[in-house]
C-alpha cells in the first residue's frame, strides 16, 4: 500500500533531520521525505499527522512476549498489539522462556509466529547455556542461524565464573554479541528491594548495590580478557554507571541500557508494599535515579528499554516479597521518555535517539531511521495529548506497571511496520 505521511513535524535522530515535511512510503519502504511526492508516486491513503511527530518505529531491547510456555500471562497476539499501540516495530525477546531459547527449533517457532503483518519484528536472544542453568554452553552458531541477535541469561547469573569465560571465548570467536545482567547471584539471594533505609523500614530483605558492582567488574574484566562485544542490561545503579564509564575510558566497547522505571522512579516509590514496584533489579535510591537519568542525557547508557514483562494478576496480588517481578511498559516506552526529555530539557531528537536510532546501532541493523531505501517502520504521535495509565488503557495482557494512575503525554496515532498500517487511532484519509 502507498501512504503518505504529510503535515508533521518529522524527527530523524540518525540524520539530524528535524523539520515540517511528508512521508512516502511504497512497497514496505520509506521512498520519500520531503515536500513533494517521488515521480510516479499516487498515494492509496494519507494520514494528517497535524500537530504530530513523525519519527522512526520505536525499537525495545527488552520485552518478554512469554511465549513459548508462559501463555497465561500473555500470549503473542496481545503484546504484537501492546508494541503497536506503543510505536514500537522492532524488539529483542529474552531468553527466559519455557523452554528457554536454547535449541534451534525453539527460536524458528518464535520467528515464524512472529512473522505476521503487522506484527513488530522479533530478535530473539539465545540462551548463553543449556536450560540457562550456567553449566554447558548452547550452540550458539546454531541459535545465531535460527535467528538469535545475541546471547545472554536473562535474569539468571553465571556462578561458575569459568564456564563464563569459555562462553565469552566461544561469542568472541563467531562475533557474537553477549548480553547480561549484572548481579551476583550470592549477594542477591533472598533479597526483594534495594538494601537500604525504606527496605529496613519495610522489614524487607535487601539486594545490596555491591551485587551489581561485583557482576560488573567481573564482566568487564572477563570482557576485556576475551574481547567479546559485551552489552550489560538494566544498570540499576550510580556505582554500575561508574563502571561502565570507566571502561569506556580504558577502550573497552562495552554498551548498556536501563528500563524506564529506573529512569522515574526510586525505593521511595515502594510506598506501603506495591507490588507493582517489585522489580529486578530493584529500584535504587533517589541519588542512583539522578545519576542515571544524567548518564542517560550524556550517552553513558546508550539505550532506554521498557524492560516488558506482563505478569498475571494472581501472581502481582501478593505479599511485596512473595510477588513476581516485573512491569509491562511496551505501551508506556514512548511517554516515558517524553516526560525524562521535558524533566532533562533534552531537545526532542536526543531523547527519540535513545529508542531508535541508538538501539539500532547496538543490534548492528539498518534500521531506526527515515532514509529513502530504509523499512517503512515509522511511529506517528501527538507529543500534547494526555492520558491517564489505567488496566483498561493498556492493550498487554499483563496490567501490572508502578505507573498505573499517573497521567503521561505522548499519544500514538499511527505505527507502521514494513508499511503496513500495524495500528491506527483514526481512519486513513
Amino acid at each position: 500500500m502507498k501512504i503518505e505521511i504529510k503535515n508533521g513535524r518529522v524527527i530523524d535522530p540518525a540524520s539530524g533531520f528535524d523539520r515540517a515535511a511528508n512521508v512516502f512510503v511504497a512497497h514496505g519502504k520509506i521512498v520519500g521525505a520531503g515536500e513533494t511526492a517521488p515521480d510516479g508516486f499516487t498515494a492509496e491513503g494519507v494520514i494528517d499527522a497535524s500537530g504530530c511527530i513523525v519519527c522512526p518505529g520505536l525499537i525495545d531491547l527488552s520485552a518478554r512476549l512469554r511465549e513459548p510456555g508462559f501463555e497465561y500471562k500473555a500470549t503473542l497476539e496481545s503484546e504484537m498489539a501492546a508494541a503497536a499501540a506503543g510505536g514500537v516495530t522492532r524488539l529483542v525477546c529474552p531468553p527466559d522462556t519455557d523452554p528457554p531459547l536454547d535449541e534451534p527449533g525453539l527460536v524458528e517457532m518464535l520467528k515464524y509466529r512472529a512473522r505476521q503483518p503487522g506484527f513488530a519484528h522479533v530478535h530473539p536472544l539465545g540462551a548463553l547455556t543449556i536450560g540457562l542453568a550456567g553449566q554447558r554452553l548452547t550452540e550458539m552458531a546454531e541459535l545465531a542461524e535460527a535467528g538469535c541477535i545475541a546471547f545472554g541469561q536473562a535474569d539468571v547469573s553465571v556462578v561458575d565464573t569459568k564456564v563464563l569465560l569459555r562462553a565469552m571465548q566461544y561469542a568472541a570467536t563467531f562475533g557474537f554479541p553477549v548480553w547480561l545482567q549484572a548481579q551476583d547471584a550470592h549477594l542477591a539471594k533472598g533479597g526483594v528491594a534495594h538494601d537500604g533505609g525504606i527496605a529496613a523500614r519495610l522489614g524487607l530483605a535487601g539486594i545490596p548495590v555491591v551485587a551489581e558492582t561485583v557482576a560488573l567488574a567481573t564482566y568487564l574484566q572477563l570482557a576485556e580478557e576475551t574481547g567479546v562485544r559485551l552489552h550489560i542490561r538494566r544498570l540499576s545503579s550510580a556505582a554500575g554507571l561508574e563502571l561502565v564509564r570507566a571502561a569506556r575510558a580504558d577502550g573497552l566497547p562495552v554498551t548498556c541500557d536501563i528500563t524506564t522505571q529506573h529512569l522515574h522512579l526510586c525505593d521511595r516509590d515502594i510506598g506501603f508494599f506495591n507490588a507493582h514496584a517489585r522489580l529486578n533489579p530493584p529500584l535504587r535510591s533517589a541519588r542512583d535515579r539522578a545519576a542515571l537519568a544524567l548518564g542517560l542525557a550524556d550517552g553513558s547508557i546508550d539505550v532506554l528499554c521498557s524492560d516488558h514483562t506482563p505478569v498475571d494478576d494472581d501472581a502481582k496480588q501478593l505479599p511485596f516479597e512473595e510477588a513476581e517481578p516485573g512491569a509491562t511498559g511496551l505501551e508506556l516506552l514512548l511517554p516515558l521518555t517524553l516526560r525524562w526529555a521535558g524533566t532533562a530539557q533534552l531537545p526532542l531528537s536526543t531523547a527519540l535517539a535513545r529508542i531508535t536510532s541508538d538501539p539500532a546501532r547496538i543490534l548492528g541493523l539498518d534500521c531506526g531511521r527515515i532514509a529513502v531505501g530504509a523499512p517503512a517502520d515509522l511511529c506517528v504521535f501527538d507529543p500534547a495529548t494526555r492520558f491517564t495509565v489505567s488496566r483498561e488503557r493498556l492493550k498487554s495482557q499483563g496490567k501490572n506497571t508502578p505507573f498505573l494512575g499517573q497521567e503521561l503525554a505522548g499519544e500514538v496515532r499511527y505505527t507502521l511496520i514494513d508499511g503496513h498500517l500495524a495500528y491506527a487511532a483514526e481512519k486513513l484519509l
